[in-house]
């Protein structure tokens, strides 16, 4: 956008730009962590969305005032450190558990995962500086490389896509309805589109030319308010229903994680999960026909003791199911030994009628990567590395529609949650967010569970060890929950799927290019009216 030589818009812009170009490259590079630390201020639990504004059309002007692409993606990369380092800081409690082998690493952990993940936008960075002649298109144009990279995030080395832009809207069950249609990617594109716009205000000329600067932020915008819109339509004609005969009962025992694995108390704890799934029981309407517990919840080798089986069968309601996670290793005598993060049902009588293997584990948690090189061992409890299970899967198990299981973060990943080629009708996702004490991880987790059971039109039913515990409904609704960090039970039905399949569900991120036509035709338009 050009402006008329001399002119007090052209002044103040030049002026602006100009003392951000003549800043330092320390003082630019502290700026670019602030702008990150800024963005996440928007996700969960606070969702201050409009620190948006400020971060993304901070990170444009940098970008615009830099003199060399290279300086642009330094800039990106001290952004996303900034980014990552605050909205995963959390990460560090895990090497507290068990501070005296690993606390160490902490920092380490915190930082080399900030540094990577920081790759990403640090190269959306370089984009928006190869976009800058784009004019106004330049910021529909940032967009999308922002939504491609954060694509690519979710599954480059195995994939982290957590606190996604668009998860800034779970605040909103009228924001997130848009997830049915293009994804949390989808909407992250648009969310950055709108949070960059102001930067049309700041560029040389844009107060000489305000109506063109108008509609360049119409543009951007709108498509935000139609989301909103359609939410709002969405879900004022949504039925609710419910499975008829399912009554679930949730158990959050709060165990703290330094006591979990502690050979004096390990039964102790299955048997205080037993009392919270029996306690009130008969007294409630309806009661429990199945009862869920977290992730590990049982540490034991359950398949071989008979004896702790029976006491999990205590804890089942007459004709219905318990299920939980625990351990699960090779048959004795049998090479090589290998163990499995696993998710058991059991009945009344003590048999095991369904199990799942966990196949998305966690790097340096349940396995150590390139373990011929590192000599490190992993966090949680035992010497040998978790082996991942098949893949995804849906179980038929008595009395239950066929479900989904996703064990801990396999629930962040958009689009891979469930069998595709035999769709569940719901999802348990069992968890230990025990790890990370009181922080923003369980609210981020909880979150992205959140987005999935919308994207999917499938209710999902979460149960961690220290919260959140909830149910979400087919559209996104947290129908119950239990605060992180209570101990005790929450009673409920189970949520119906939608009768149809949603077109993020049938389309995967494929879905997503509607957004990103959306946004280069925005792109095409605003830069061919800016030509004019």
């Amino acid at each position: 956008m050009g402006s008329r030589p001399g002119s007090p818009a052209a002044a103040n812009a030049g002026s602006l730009l100009g003392r951000m170009s003549a800043l330092g490259r320390a003082r630019r590079a502290a700026l670019a962590v602030a702008l990150g630390v800024s963005a996440t201020a928007a996700m969960p639990p606070l969702h201050l969305v409009f620190f948006l504004i400020p971060a993304f059309t901070g990170l444009l002007l940098l970008i615009d005032s830099s003199a060399r692409r290279r300086d642009a993606f330094a800039l990106g990369w001290w952004f996303g450190l900034g980014h990552f380092a605050s909205g995963l800081y959390w990460v560090a409690f895990a090497f507290l558990v068990d501070a005296e082998r690993h606390a160490w690493m902490a920092p380490f952990a915190v930082a080399g995962l900030a540094g990577v993940c920081a790759a990403f936008p640090a190269l959306a960075a370089l984009l928006g500086r190869v976009f800058r002649g784009f004019g106004p298109g330049r910021v529909p144009a940032f967009a999308v490389a922002w939504a491609v990279l954060e694509w690519l995030r979710s599954w480059v080395f195995t994939g982290l896509p957590w606190n996604l832009v668009g998860s800034v809207w779970t605040v909103s069950d009228s924001m997130i309805q848009a997830t049915a249609l293009f994804g949390v990617h989808g909407l992250g594109l648009l969310t950055v589109a709108a949070a960059a716009a102001p930067v049309l205000f700041i560029d040389a000329g844009a107060m000489a030319r305000p109506r063109r600067v108008a509609l360049a932020i119409a543009v951007m915008v709108a498509p935000l308010a139609l989301v909103w819109a359609g939410g709002v339509f969405r879900l004022a004609h949504a039925e609710t229903r419910f499975v008829p005969g399912v009554h679930l009962r949730l158990v959050q025992p709060a165990i703290p994680q330094a006591d979990k694995w502690r050979s004096e108390s390990r039964l102790g704890h299955v048997v205080e999960q037993v009392r919270l799934s029996t306690d009130g029981a008969d007294a409630a309407d309806p009661s429990p026909t199945h009862v869920i517990w977290a992730e590990t919840a049982v540490p034991f080798f359950v398949e071989y003791d008979p004896a702790i089986r029976a006491v999990i069968a205590e804890a089942t309601p007459a004709g219905g199911l318990t299920l939980f996670g625990a351990p699960r290793r090779s048959p004795p005598g049998t090479a090589p030994y290998r163990v499995w993060n696993s998710l058991f049902a059991i009945d009344a009588e003590g048999r095991l009628v369904g199990t799942y293997d966990k196949h998305r584990l966690v790097p340096f948690g349940e396995y150590v990567p390139f373990r011929d090189i590192l000599d490190l061992s992993k966090i949680t409890s035992g010497g040998t590395d978790f082996s991942p299970g098949e893949g995804r899967q849906t179980l038929d198990l008595p009395g239950l529609p066929a479900v989904g299981p996703l064990i801990c973060y396999e629930a962040i990943f958009p689009g891979k949650v469930l069998d595709s080629a035999r769709r569940p009708n719901w999802l348990v996702n069992v968890t230990n967010d025990g790890w990370f004490g009181v922080s923003s991880g369980p609210y981020q987790h909880f979150a992205a569970a959140k987005l999935r059971a919308v994207e999917e039109g499938i209710p999902l039913v979460r149960v961690a060890n220290t919260g959140i515990s909830g149910v979400v409904d087919a559209y996104g609704r947290t129908t119950v929950s239990m605060p992180l960090g209570r101990k005790g039970v929450v009673d409920s039905a189970l949520p119906a799927s939608l009768k149809g399949v949603t077109p993020y569900g049938r389309f995967g991120d494929r879905a997503v290019l509607i957004a990103i036509v959306i946004a280069v035709f925005s792109c095409v338009i605003l830069r061919k009216h800016n030509d004019q």
